[in-house]
């Protein structure tokens, strides 16, 4: 059973403080069923089918709904990221995340938006990112497939850390981009788009460490209900990114 578990006692003591207080009888093992949780969504199961060593499969799914739900798990996120050491550096980048039908059906006009769009490649969610120097994820934000790298941008900006360096492929070349981040004493390294009619340097060397964030992504889609979205809430899909982003680059 040791084997199943996917938080050991001390990464368990660091993330349960930001669980909820039960109420009344006391709360099935927190060990077990937050490690059921994290095996579905890393080998991309339906909840029926985790294995009995969890418990039962209505225990993990209840409790991941609910604590959804309650933000439980965005707050972990949050907070084990804000406690780590900033080393001076970002970098920005989206991925697109495929919507499987399950996730896409009854998906009509009127209804509270699920934060899924239609792209060339059909339907999908588009997570946009911001790491430190380390690729570990600081910030994350969830859209449609179809928003702009530069939308996502704009709304991340606000966010970053003033006297910064700022790292980020030429899709996210815009004057405005640019002077908002210079604004905050932020040191921007973006290499211009071709349609550009001046130059505008930036330093190769340094640039090179954006490929960080592309290792992220793809540790992140190791995970097979974040690659593929199966949950039709985007509070439930995103509470699973935010859960793999913490046992990923913060629990490690």
């Amino acid at each position: 059973m040791r084997t199943l578990f996917y938080l050991s006692e001390s990464q368990l003591e660091r993330i349960k403080p930001f669980f909820p207080r039960s109420h009344g009888a006391p709360r099935v093992d927190d060990r077990r069923v937050v490690s059921g949780i994290i095996y579905v969504i890393k080998h991309g199961l339906q909840w029926k089918d985790a294995p009995d060593e969890y418990g039962p499969h209505k225990t993990l799914y209840n409790r991941f709904i609910r604590w959804s739900r309650l933000g439980v798990f965005n707050k972990i996120f949050t907070e084990l990221a804000n406690k780590t050491s900033f080393d001076g550096s970002l970098m920005i980048d989206s991925t697109h995340l495929k919507a499987h039908r399950t996730a896409a059906s009854l998906l009509k006009k009127g209804i509270p938006s699920r934060l899924i769009g239609r792209t060339k490649g059909g339907l999908n969610s588009k997570l946009h990112a911001v790491c430190d120097g380390h690729g570990r994820p600081v910030l994350l934000l969830l859209t449609e497939g179809q928003v702009s790298d530069y939308k996502g941008a704009a709304i991340l900006q606000h966010l970053l850390p003033d006297n910064s360096i700022f790292l980020a492929d030429g899709g996210y070349d815009a004057s405005w981009l640019r002077e908002s981040l210079k604004a905050k004493g932020i040191t921007v390294c973006i290499p211009p788009r071709k349609t550009r009619n001046e130059e505008l340097p930036f330093d190769k060397t340094l640039y090179k460490g954006r490929h960080l964030i592309e290792n992220t992504f793809s540790k992140l889609k190791d995970w097979r209900r974040i690659a593929t979205r199966y949950d039709r809430c985007a509070h439930t899909f995103f509470s699973a990114i935010c859960l793999a982003v913490t046992v990923l680059f913060y629990l490690n």
